[in-house]
């Protein structure tokens, strides 16, 4: 498998030397973010079509700008090791371009491959493909199967299953700030070897789970939309999160994320509710907003609590409340998070 993942200019040598032994080089590529039946016939189809056919896989940077943000499912590492364990493919490599100019341009493969749900008028290689002689090939799909419509079928028995968990209880959460409330307040937090617990953070959130509430992480990320770090830094951190959180067996349900500016002027970023709106969505409007809390270190935070209708606390640490965006009085100042929840046992229905 390792020996046919090549990077692109490497491939330029290679599709060379096979040219000179008169044989036909085939190009296609993808971003086969989960792997089905319809890619493999595809790709038995494009191979029986050339001597040697090479698949250009889309690396997670292209994917995210032109699928979605959100995508790949799976990273791309991954992704082109099971791509070149395909006994039908001969040399892989990832690319980060958002369509195969530059591919057409620098390997000239006699055949230039794609499903047929494109039309050739849509395809921006074309002309580069002819004018050296090559011949673009659509291949009839045979498998109608997307990865997108599996994602989508997976997100509906999800939604089912969370109708059927949440139909017949009223749910109370505790909305969590991230930084300076959970971890240390650091700017622009973007590896996980910044990331430290805050004192009592562990004891505070386990005895909030032990009393019956949920625990969903609400954070303003702008560092994001900045340029400073990406959503995969963002992502890591709070894997490493939940690995300290892990052995105490907290659990945190849901995290929601605004990577937007003050300037994108977007409808998640706090002290506005869409972050908590969404949440309302994703348990079906069960969330008991009355007996929930927002917790966090900031005037903001309180004032994203009070606008969704939820009792708020502001702790001591991070900010501890003297970032004066907000003028905004807490129902409770606490120390910590393990102080937060004496007022939360006072004050739960």
């Amino acid at each position: 498998m390792y020996h046919k993942i090549k990077t692109r200019e490497e491939l330029k040598e290679i599709v060379k030397r096979i040219k000179q032994e008169s044989k036909k080089v085939a190009f296609t590529s993808g971003s086969f973010d989960i792997i089905h039946a319809g890619h493999v016939d595809y790709l038995e189809k494009a191979k029986q079509k050339c001597d040697t056919l090479i698949v250009g896989v889309n690396s997670d940077l292209s994917i995210k700008q032109y699928k979605n943000p959100n995508r790949p499912i799976i990273p791309q590492d991954q992704r082109i090791k099971l791509i070149a364990a395909f006994e039908c493919i001969d040399y892989a490599f990832i690319f980060n371009e958002t369509n195969n100019n530059v591919n057409i341009e620098t390997l000239k493969p006699d055949y230039y491959i794609k499903a047929e749900d494109y039309k050739t008028s849509q395809l921006s290689s074309k002309p580069i493909v002819e004018k050296y002689g090559g011949e673009v090939i659509l291949i009839p799909i045979k498998e109608e199967i997307s990865t997108t419509e599996i994602i989508e079928k997976i997100n509906m028995l999800s939604s089912i299953d969370t109708i059927e968990t949440y139909q017949n209880e009223n749910i109370k959460v505790i909305f969590l700030d991230r930084d300076g409330t959970i971890n240390e307040e650091i700017e622009y937090l973007h590896s996980p070897e910044q990331f430290k617990l805050i004192q009592n953070a562990l004891e505070g959130m386990k005895k909030m789970q032990d009393i019956g509430y949920r625990l969903i992480i609400v954070t303003n990320q702008p560092g994001i939309g900045l340029g400073y770090f990406s959503r995969e830094d963002f992502f890591k951190i709070n894997l490493h999160m939940f690995k300290q959180l892990s052995p105490e067996k907290i659990q945190i349900d849901k995290v929601y994320f605004c990577p937007h500016t003050i300037t994108d002027n977007c409808e998640c970023r706090k002290p506005k509710i869409g972050l908590i709106e969404k949440a309302q969505e994703y348990y079906m409007g069960k969330i008991d907003l009355k007996n929930s809390f927002f917790i966090g270190d900031s005037t903001t935070d309180i004032k994203c609590g009070q606008n969704a209708g939820t009792k708020t606390i502001l702790v001591k640490t991070g900010k501890a409340g003297n970032d004066s965006k907000e003028e905004v009085k807490p129902d409770f100042i606490a120390s910590d998070l393990l102080d937060a929840t004496k007022f939360i046992e006072e004050n739960s229905n």
